[in-house]
């Protein structure tokens, strides 16, 4: 009997995610990343040794049996555009209308403006979602890192009789004061209350110093979604967003629930990660060379899928006492050598070159990176393309790092980018 219920509830949900559409928003600047985000959007950067942050609600949705999704993009989008081309368009091939990856840029569809907000870009694009005709829309954020089976959420909204549902996380206040949207529920997980990035947020109840945070993924149903953006628009002092304005005007009146994610096996807070920050972003690829990272990438049920960039294997040359190169406790991927020289604690995307005698320890090296002989990098973030001049030290000395332009965060990661070295402007790749 259980065997039969489960190929019911897996019926039922698959029916659910055809009849689904994704629109994962991908316009956001990422402002907080300061240069590493100036020529390129946010979910187009680099994550996890070959992947881009996009690839991650995009191979959700894959895996989850959503194969109907939009990617609503804006700024600085040519990298993102590319990297969508170049890893995503096979999916579409000869599918029609039953599978697609399709880019949806702001095109000022209607009133001549740019996505003001995220319910604008909602808006905009209503005449694209009606030719789809689904019954739920799916409005991801495009910024997040993460795995999760949208399925169970489909399910849980479909279930409560929802309008709208949110996914949620229970966060420390303070991770979240200024930072996330946070909800309050009553008993049933209806969202009584829902504030954009307050300054002291709720706690739940019975759980001081906890608070309900919005991962900025939504849930509609469709004909409710078209009343709600609508409504939006044309109202006057509104910042067109659904964390800011939609939510919050209409949680009283209508059924909006909160969708806890966890952990499917355990049952506890589910792996999820706001790389805004240069400081989470150098963390959450720290985290991936540790010996059983939360974030498995080698999960062959559930693969991370990506461009993939057509290099040879990862070389390690020279063998002698002062020139042996090797790498340890670190990941280092496809086209890199690591010639007489000692990389530890750190995480190397595609193509990357370290010449003899250097050392790279706690730090993230993004693709095409050469690293000069006798360098010394510790604790950085290491911009494509970037070529490090012989003998240059970085992340040793905080105040020398500055004298030369680089930036040093608050918990003491340096940033260096082609610019700052003096090369290659506006490298977007």
């Amino acid at each position: 009997m259980n065997d039969i219920r489960k190929k019911d509830d897996a019926r039922f949900v698959s029916r659910l995610t055809r009849q689904t559409l994704a629109l994962i928003l991908a316009g956001g600047q990422g402002s907080r990343l300061h240069e590493l985000t100036s020529w390129r959007a946010k979910p187009g950067l680099h994550f996890g040794g070959k992947f881009r942050i996009i690839d991650f609600p995009l191979s959700n949705c894959i895996n989850s049996g959503i194969r109907r999704i939009g990617v609503l993009t804006q700024y600085k989008a040519h990298s993102l555009i590319r990297h969508l081309l170049n890893g995503w368009s096979w999916f579409q091939s000869g599918a029609g209308d039953r599978e697609f990856v399709d880019i949806l840029p702001a095109s000022q569809r209607v009133g001549g403006e740019w996505y003001r907000g995220t319910a604008d870009a909602i808006y905009q694009n209503l005449d694209i979602i009606r030719t789809h005709k689904p019954e739920f829309v799916l409005i991801l954020a495009g910024d997040h890192v993460y795995k999760m089976d949208y399925g169970p959420f489909l399910a849980f909204h479909n279930e409560q009789q929802a309008d709208m549902s949110i996914c949620c996380l229970e966060v420390p206040v303070e991770e979240a004061a200024g930072e996330l949207g946070v909800m309050t529920v009553d008993e049933t997980g209806r969202i009584i209350a829902f504030d954009e990035k307050p300054d002291k947020p709720n706690s739940v109840p019975g759980k001081p110093g906890i608070c309900l945070a919005s991962m900025g993924n939504y849930l509609f149903n469709t004909e409710f979604l078209y009343e709600q953006v609508i409504r939006d628009a044309d109202t006057v002092d509104t910042q067109h967003d659904f964390g800011k304005n939609v939510i919050p005007n209409l949680i009283h009146q209508y059924r909006a629930y909160a969708y806890p994610f966890r952990d499917p096996e355990t049952g506890a807070q589910a792996y999820w990660r706001d790389v805004g920050t240069l400081d989470a972003f150098w963390e959450a690829n720290m985290e991936l060379i540790s010996v059983s990272p939360q974030l498995n990438l080698y999960d062959k049920i559930w693969p991370i899928w990506t461009h993939q960039v057509q290099s040879p294997p990862a070389k390690f040359v020279f063998d002698l006492d002062d020139r042996r190169g090797s790498a340890i406790q670190s990941m280092v991927a496809g086209g890199c050598v690591i010639s007489g020289s000692t990389v530890r604690g750190s995480l190397l995307f595609s193509d990357c070159y370290v010449h003899s005698y250097s050392e790279v320890t706690d730090s993230v090296v993004l693709p095409d990176v050469d690293i000069g002989e006798h360098s010394r990098i510790h604790r950085s973030i290491i911009d494509r393309g970037c070529k490090i001049p012989e003998g240059t030290t970085i992340g040793i000395d905080h105040d020398a790092d500055r004298e030369r332009g680089f930036r040093v965060t608050r918990k003491g990661i340096t940033l260096v980018t082609p610019d700052m070295l003096g090369q290659q402007l506006h490298f977007t790749r």
